[in-house]
Formats: C-alpha cells, structure tokens, sequence
C-alpha cells in the first residue's frame, strides 16, 4: 500500500513547528527518523494532513550535560548517540542498550525521541527510561513543560504527549558512582523488537528491575536486597502481575519464564558491579 495524500513540511525552527501543531494538532505528525511513521503511512495506520520534518532544526540536534542530566535532542539519532564517546561513563544503561536497537542501518535514521514519543512496550529506550526515572521536555504555543516518564508513558502507544506538544528533548540521568547497570533481551533475531527486555539498576544494595514485551508498557519494580527464595517467589509475583500475553513471537507462560529466569540474572548481575 501507499500512504494517503499529505502536505509536507520542512520546518526551520521550534516556532514553526508549534504554530502548525496549534493549528492541525492530531492531524499533524512530526517526523524526525521516520522509522516508525513511514510504515504506519503506508498501512495507512496514520492518515495525517501535514507531515511536519524536524531534522533540520538546528537546536533540536544537541547531546549534552545540563546538571544533572543528560539532555538528547529530538533530532538526534540513534547512532549519533551512540558514537558520542562520554556516552558509556555519563548513562552506561543506555549504552548497554542502544546496540539492540534495531539494525545499524535504522540506527542511522530513527531518532531517540522518535522511539519515547512512539512508546512501544517492546522498545528499548522507553524502557531503560523508565528504570532511570527520567523527564521529557515538550513544548507548544502555551509554553514548555517537562514530564516525569512515569507521568508521561501511559500505557501501549500511549503518552501524555498533548496533540498542539512538541518533544523537544528527552533527558537521561548521569550515573552516579557506586550505581550498577545490566540490560538483557530475548528476540527472535538480534534487532527485532524484544519479546522481553530487562534492564536492571543497583545502588547500595537496592535493585530496580524494569520488564519491557510482557505489559502495555515498562514495568518497573524495586527488589530491595531480596535473595534466594524470597527473589524469586517476588519475581514470580512480579511476572504474574505483568499479566503478558500471547502473539505469533511468545506465549504469555514464556514471557513470564523469562521474566523470572532473567530477571534472577539481572538483579544478580548488577548487584555484582557493585562488590
């Protein structure tokens, strides 16, 4: 199929792109990588009236330090993320991960606030986000606004993302000294979308372990110093509670296998980077 008739724009500047959001809000559709839009057009999925291309707005290009946090910009791609050379001492989570995104080839396009805005449960960004508590910063004409990602990710495909809101950036916290990081996946081909991912955080004893292909979206949960039996009887509460669900890629009785066995993994894993 091919996508239905729509007027393209080029935007030059955050302005630009607002005014147009005010005007069409959820008739409209930001692309920056594409890769998730395109299809959609061409299922006719989406059948926007205005495609708004953010790639050549300069200040949505940037990777820095601001505080506490690592800010990445809405046109910032994958791979350029990942190649930055501060990435694996400033937000190693997020460097573990990265390499399972996707393929080389769609890295180069596909954008990191492309993947949060389209907050798939089996995406890896959403997921490693969530685990490090962090913040998207959206924008409109009313002005700007930041969400903390348990307020913004609502749920499959879902997000507190207004249709007049723009996200301008997406922010990653630095990693302290004495934290631990361990992410893991399981998919049918290395790049596919997980049928499970982990990501787990360690800091003083406390493990956070986040689940992502088994809910609508990320599950987060701390483990606290939970060992043996007790961990394990947490994690096979925790993996029921998730619900899960059958597809042409799992069962829901695997998926929640794999949220105990790796699960089990993780958290010893990480708590290891801390001895």
């Amino acid at each position: 199929m091919k996508p239905a008739q729509f007027d393209y724009l080029r935007a030059g500047s955050i302005e630009e792109v607002v005014s147009h959001l005010e005007t069409y809000g959820d008739r409209a559709r930001i692309m920056a990588g594409g890769q998730t839009l395109m299809p959609m057009l061409n299922f006719r999925l989406v059948e926007p009236e205005l495609i708004i291309d953010i790639t050549g707005i300069a200040p949505l290009a940037h990777i820095r330090m601001s505080g506490p946090w690592v800010e990445i910009g809405a046109a910032v791609t994958q791979s350029s993320l990942l190649d930055w050379s501060d990435l694996s001492r400033e937000v190693p989570l997020v460097a573990a991960a990265l390499p399972w995104v996707g393929h080389f080839q769609t890295r180069n396009r596909g954008t990191v606030c492309g993947s949060i805005a389209h907050a798939d449960p089996s995406s890896e960004l959403p997921l490693v986000l969530a685990v490090l508590g962090g913040a998207i910063d959206l924008a409109s004409k009313r002005g700007t606004r930041t969400l903390k990602v348990s307020e913004f990710q609502l749920g499959m495909l879902t997000t507190a993302r207004a249709p007049d809101e723009l996200i301008t950036s997406v922010r990653f916290p630095r990693a302290k000294k004495g934290e631990g990081y361990v992410f893991r996946e399981v998919a049918r081909r290395h790049g596919d979308f997980a049928i499970v991912s982990l990501a787990g955080m360690a800091v003083a004893g406390q493990v956070v372990l986040g689940v992502g292909g088994v809910a609508g979206s990320p599950t987060v949960r701390a483990f606290g110093t939970l060992k043996d039996a007790a961990l394990d009887d947490a994690l096979n509460a925790f993996a029921w509670e998730m619900g899960g669900h059958d597809d042409v890629h799992a069962t829901a009785r695997y998926r929640r296998d794999l949220v105990r066995m790796l699960g089990k993994q993780v958290i010893e894993e990480a708590r290891a980077c801390l001895s």
